[in-house]
């Protein structure tokens, strides 16, 4: 507890560096692209639009229903879950890394290591804005128009950050000591695109897969941020058990997360 309540800690009184830090690194990895941060746009798009032919025009997937009597066209179902993956995939894969690649920089400068998963999550969170504010305009002109219920999007991003900076936080730290972490990291996101309810509805599926799936925290996530963009309902209220599960495993990840990074960060400048 006391390891979490200190890495919090410098996430607060490090706050302004991170989003500074952030921008400067965002900036930095695309300013050799004529396109530049564009880029950063166009990559899911083409994998929103790659995902739809094969699942949806190929597969001739029909409406997907996402309450009783309400059925939403495949594009905008598989749109309001990709941004949300797209966020979480990038920043935790980019997070993983985050410490060992910066290890020459760190050894130079005086600020908490476990404020670097977090500048990397905050770089792609600017991306992650702009993706969410596409797709809104894209369901305005869908029919789906800003509701009450969009005031959760900002409760689930909350959500977000905190499940991709308690993830980061372990897989940064047994990243730099055992560098095949990230590769394994990688592979296994890959898998998790599919064992998702991103391309395909888990309600096809009988009992007891869907209930082992939901134990993936990203299904929360996922669900809610469609319950908000679709107006279905107050996702977090009405599925509270589910709530209270979803904070507890990002609680243990992150109370996990902190005792292993605390220990080992003082050895990180021996891993050069």
């Amino acid at each position: 507890m006391k390891s979490a309540i200190s890495v919090i800690k410098e996430q607060i009184e490090n706050f302004y560096l991170i989003r500074r830090l952030s921008f400067y690194e965002l900036k930095s990895t695309n300013q050799s692209n004529y396109l530049g941060m564009a880029w950063e746009i166009i990559n899911p798009v083409i994998q929103i639009l790659i995902y739809w032919f094969v699942f949806g025009s190929i597969r001739q997937r029909g409406d997907i229903q996402v309450a009783d009597g309400v059925e939403v066209p495949f594009i905008l179902w598989l749109l309001a879950g990709f941004i949300i993956w797209n966020f979480f995939y990038q920043a935790t894969i980019q997070g993983s890394r985050s410490i060992y690649t910066r290890l020459r920089m760190l050894s130079k400068m005086n600020f908490p290591m476990s404020v670097i998963p977090n500048i990397v999550i905050f770089s792609q969170f600017y991306i992650h804005l702009i993706m969410l504010l596409i797709t809104i305009i894209i369901f305005q002109f869908a029919g789906y128009y800003i509701n009450i219920y969009f005031l959760q999007l900002l409760y689930f991003i909350f959500a977000t950050f905190c499940l991709t900076f308690a993830i980061s936080l372990i897989t940064s730290t047994f990243s730099t000591i055992i560098r095949d972490v990230h590769m394994f990291l990688n592979a296994t996101l890959r898998m998790v695109l599919y064992l998702s309810p991103i391309l395909w509805q888990v309600t096809i599926l009988k009992e007891p897969l869907p209930t082992l799936m939901k134990l993936n925290p990203l299904y929360y996530l996922i669900e809610g941020y469609r319950s908000a963009l679709f107006g279905l309902d107050w996702y977090f209220i009405d599925h509270w058990k589910y709530t209270l599960y979803f904070w507890g495993v990002v609680a243990l990840l992150l109370l996990f997360g902190s005792v292993v990074h605390v220990k080992f960060r003082r050895h990180f400048i021996d891993y050069l």
